[in-house]
């Protein structure tokens, strides 16, 4: 007797979470994407402007992200993520010049706010303590109804951190978003919010060591495989169409949907999703970081907002980047090179370049956008959703992502 099927559409980080949980288990895993390589938005690729391997977006983990680090240490990829041993963030005024570091204790109670030296400069213990506002339960509302902004501490912290967290103004940013992400890191100590980034990119460390575990359990995996239409009839998903061929479905059969929401939302009748986005800009630059230079630095009051350092390159990641899409590519890069340069203290012409500009890089982390996320489960018991614009409590991150999938893949273990 043939095994059940699960279809999962997308593979992105939440498709292959989802596989990826489910390999090997009773049922045959059958992953769909429309694309020619997996990744979605976490991916590396060839720039042969550059003459390197890049990753399309420069993206940071926190020790605390749970479902992501799981989902590295089942694909064997652990070690890929590199980090220093304890919560350190390096930071940089381009106003004034001023450096310092932000430096949380490794535990749950913050005696490091009593620290001069751990904390922002120009800051005293009080000033943390708006923080707990946002923190106790109540109805999401905009985090700028809840946390006054501007001051030392706003532009200095809570201003970068809200906005790389959510890809949206901290102003109009959910409040229950921006509680969850700081309940499960920086309020839990620094053992939670150590930076990460994949040091050998994005491929290396997500991609590649998935689609191998995959190949070796069993999953079968279709590129340039787009679905362009899923058949109802009597209350459930029949049939997957693929443009000229059309995939029947048994009666055990599940789909597992991990495709954007503007996707999702044509296959699926009736499903409401979040229709408002922000964009992130990401700029590259061939040229070797200083020595002893910090492998991320936060900027503020610039243009960029982190800058990563990686062998060979300086990579640069602006968020809520609306107001740049419409920059002349040349000219943003100038700029974004002249504040590398003043922070990096290199004195040298523009290097060669990339700027990728991803303009539906996220939803709107906002009130209004968290309530149209839908839950894992739809009208159609065969049918899941997956992503990072689905309910996961979380915005659009890469552990929301692979928590989605994680979940979707839950539902059906818990069906068998």
């Amino acid at each position: 007797m043939a095994k059940p099927v699960v279809h999962v559409i997308g593979a992105g980080l939440a498709g292959l979470a989802a596989a990826v949980r489910l390999a090997g288990g009773p049922r045959d895993i059958v992953l769909h994407e429309a694309a020619r390589q997996a990744g979605g938005r976490c991916r590396s690729y060839y720039d042969p402007v550059l003459g390197m391997t890049i990753d399309n977006g420069n993206h940071l983990l926190l020790s605390g992200n749970h479902d992501a680090r799981e989902f590295l240490a089942t694909i064997g990829a652990g070690e890929q993520l590199a980090g220093p041993a304890e919560a350190d963030f390096a930071f940089c005024d381009l106003a004034t010049l001023e450096r310092w570091r932000l430096r949380p204790n490794a535990g749950p109670i913050p005696w490091w706010i009593f620290a001069a030296s751990r904390r922002v400069p120009g800051t005293g213990p009080r000033d943390y303590l708006g923080l707990l506002r946002l923190l106790v339960p109540g109805k999401d509302a905009p985090i700028g109804t809840l946390m006054r902004g501007g001051g030392v501490l706003y532009e200095r912290l809570w201003r970068p951190f809200f906005l790389a967290a959510l890809n949206t103004d901290p102003i109009e940013g959910s409040s229950h978003l921006a509680s969850a992400v700081v309940r499960e890191t920086l309020a839990k100590g620094g053992r939670a919010c150590r930076p990460l980034v994949a040091a050998h990119g994005l491929a290396a460390a997500f991609i590649d060591p998935a689609l191998e575990y995959l190949a070796k359990r069993g999953a079968k995996i279709h590129f340039e495989h787009r679905l362009r239409g899923i058949d109802f009839a009597k209350g459930r998903a029949n049939a997957l169409d693929f443009g000229g061929a059309v995939l029947p479905l048994g009666a055990a059969d599940k789909i597992i949907l991990a495709v954007p929401p503007y996707a999702a939302e044509n296959l699926v009748p009736g499903l409401q999703t979040p229709k408002a986005y922000r964009a992130i800009v990401n700029a590259h630059f061939k040229i070797a970081p200083p020595p002893g230079f910090p492998p991320l630095i936060g900027i503020v009051n610039g243009t960029i907002e982190w800058l990563f350092a990686f062998p060979g390159r300086l990579s640069v990641t602006i968020s809520g980047a609306d107001r740049l899409l419409d920059v002349a590519r040349e000219d943003l890069a100038e700029t974004i090179w002249a504040e590398v340069a003043k922070v990096t203290q290199i004195e040298k012409p523009l290097p060669p370049w990339q700027i990728i500009k991803e303009k539906r890089a996220t939803f709107a982390a906002t009130v209004a956008g968290n309530k149209r996320r839908p839950g894992t489960g739809t009208a159609f018991p065969n049918l899941l959703l997956a992503g990072d614009w689905t309910a996961t409590g979380l915005p659009a991150t890469i552990e929301g992502a692979i928590r989605s999938g994680h979940r979707a893949a839950g539902m059906i273990v818990a069906s068998q």
